[in-house]
């Protein structure tokens, strides 16, 4: 989700805040990043149509549901956004402008993380006056109760990565507040009073402050959680309450007026209302965009290829255009449990034999994204410039692809199942373009199509249902948890990442020099060396041929004219981070 120091002109993720002219928002002409609409990437490294207006109705549309606006059961960037509207975590990122979005702020923590000096002991400490929307008290209690649901019960909340598990001691070994009736929970997380938490690691983990801005620190009090149906009652800890559910059709969020703004500089909290509807087909979204009818969209990934030419070529509507990198890869990722991917040269034919620049040209073009050679952004800290499948144009190579062919065993070619978000225009367009290419090399490619709320838990990162219906070649698309090799890479290469549902690592990964890597490298306290290595542990995952890049992805996003607070930072996948949000007329 984020970016790296050499790429300060990259500046991804786009802080939103929006409201109608009708309720303060300005009219004049764009200066600086002041006042109007802007100018085509004006959002990019300055805020556009700045306003402290209070009042109105925030409007968020999608095209699909989300896997759930549980804080503690989402692994989409765009919830881990939205959520930030009605939950609190230990830290967060800092609504600004350009690079500045990208600093580490305290939330509900008094201040960044204490560490050991070996970083394998944490300990943070509370602000007062934090209180749930019900007047009762946050307590370090809950924070790690949160933490225990989120990470240690994956029969009921599966979506979420697995850090906490993975890293905690004792963490393979405690099986969640759900099964484990001991109220003391685990061990090694210790609240020695209501105001200070402490985490106790197996290992060194040098970035535990971008963790904890991940919304699985979110506060839930024991005695309301209702394990997965929690969803339905999400007890709130920030500046709103949700005043109304429908699952699988829409939100809504009221103020919580026990939410204290002096504990909370974090979030203006401008709008009175907020709107969610989900499951509107994206060129509908789109339509709302251009006629001022929403505020934004939710998923943040940009207009529709459909709706990419007009708001490109048509002036009225490019000046309100902004073109981030995402800090993300759009790849394939390729199960060695699917026959005939169990076989290294079968996996290489189809790296050689993908046509990438037919995928970008699918997509969009250039406006998309750029051609992907590593698993590793450009703008992720560790990117290392290599491809080992190096082909004219990237364009593939039928001749290599075929002789790889023939040395798996598989001289005629084969049939494999492709999947992909049936939501997502762009990614549809990219599989029809892969289907096309493998044509060529004799691999008949059947697109399988599927809801993208619930695309990982119950379909391409199901273990199970990926095997029993042969689904060795999945579509997907992965942004940094926090700029940094590591969170980049952990949750979808690192073997302990593989779930029974709601896994990322769709490809199953479980090589030991790539586990290795991983867990070394994040153990090492030396800022240069570790991340030199995460180029290393990409190029690892490279020589396994699991996973095929094709695409750097840009979001081509559009804001309306009454859109204010608008800035780039690179948090949240380049979509716009709603914490500056203001309200849409």
């Amino acid at each position: 989700m984020k970016t790296r120091k050499a790429t300060a002109a990259i500046a991804t993720a786009v802080v939103l805040g929006l409201t109608a002219t009708a309720c303060g928002g300005s009219d004049s002409k764009d200066e600086g990043g002041k006042g109007g609409s802007g100018a085509t990437d004006a959002a990019l490294n300055s805020i556009v149509n700045p306003s402290t207006t209070k009042g109105g109705t925030l409007k968020i549309e999608m095209s699909d549901e989300p896997d759930s606006l549980d804080p503690g059961n989402t692994y989409y960037g765009w919830v881990q956004n939205v959520s930030r509207l009605y939950s609190r975590t230990l830290m967060s990122f800092k609504p600004a402008a350009g690079k500045a979005g990208l600093e580490v702020v305290p939330d509900l923590a008094e201040a960044k993380g204490q560490p050991s000096p070996d970083a394998k002991t944490w300990t943070y400490k509370l602000k007062k006056g934090l209180k749930y929307e019900d007047g009762t008290v946050i307590t370090s209690k809950d924070v790690k109760y949160a933490v225990e649901r989120s990470n240690f019960a994956p029969e009921a909340l599966s979506n979420g990565p697995t850090y906490f598990k993975a890293h905690l001691i004792g963490g393979d070994k405690y099986k969640g507040p759900y099964k484990d009736k001991n109220p003391a929970g685990i061990a090694s997380i210790e609240t020695p009073d209501d105001n200070t938490i402490v985490f106790k690691l197996k290992n060194a983990f040098a970035d535990f402050d971008y963790l904890a801005t991940f919304s699985q620190t979110a506060p839930v009090p024991r005695g309301k959680d209702k394990g997965a149906d929690y969803v339905k009652g999400i007890v709130s800890s920030g500046p709103y309450k949700f005043s109304s559910y429908k699952e699988g059709q829409s939100a809504e969020l009221v103020r919580n007026d026990n939410w204290d703004a002096k504990t909370d500089p974090i979030r203006p909290a401008l709008p009175d209302k907020v709107t969610l509807r989900f499951k509107v087909k994206q060129e509908t979204v789109d339509n709302n965009l251009l006629a001022d009818n929403i505020t934004v969209d939710g998923f943040g990934t940009g207009v529709a290829p459909a709706t990419q030419a007009k708001v490109l070529t048509q002036k009225k509507y490019k000046s309100q255009t902004d073109n981030p990198y995402a800090g993300a890869t759009s790849y394939i990722g390729l199960n060695p449990n699917v026959k005939p991917f169990d076989k290294l040269e079968c996996r290489q034919a189809v790296q050689w034999g993908v046509d990438k620049a037919s995928v970008q040209a699918a997509q969009g073009g250039d406006p998309k994204g750029d051609v992907a050679t590593t698993l590793l952004p450009p703008s992720v800290a560790g990117y290392t410039k290599f491809d080992l499948y190096e082909t004219e144009g990237h364009k593939g190579d039928v001749a290599k692809a075929k002789e790889l062919l023939t040395k798996c065993g598989q001289p005629n070619g084969f049939k494999a199942n492709l999947s992909a978000r049936a939501d997502r225009p762009a990614e549809m367009a990219a599989a029809t373009a892969i289907q096309a290419s493998l044509k060529k090399i004799n691999i008949d490619v059947e697109i399988k199509s599927f809801p993208g709320g619930k695309y990982f838990q119950n379909f391409a990162g199901n273990p199970s249902y990926v095997h029993a219906n042969k689904l060795g070649m999945i579509m997907t698309a992965w942004g940094a948890d926090w700029p940094t090799g590591f969170g980049f890479l952990d949750q979808i290469a690192n073997g302990a990442a593989i779930k029974p549902s709601g896994g990322n690592n769709v490809q199953e990964l479980n090589d030991p020099k790539v586990n290795e890597g991983l867990n070394k490298g994040i153990a090492n306290t030396d800022d240069a060396a570790r991340e030199k290595g995460w180029g290393e542990v990409d190029k690892l995952i490279a020589e396994t041929a699991t996973a095929v890049p094709l695409i750097y992805r840009k979001n081509l996003l559009f804001r309306p004219k009454s859109a204010t607070n608008v800035t780039v930072t690179q948090a949240y996948l380049g979509q716009y981070d709603y914490l500056l949000m203001g309200s849409s007329k």
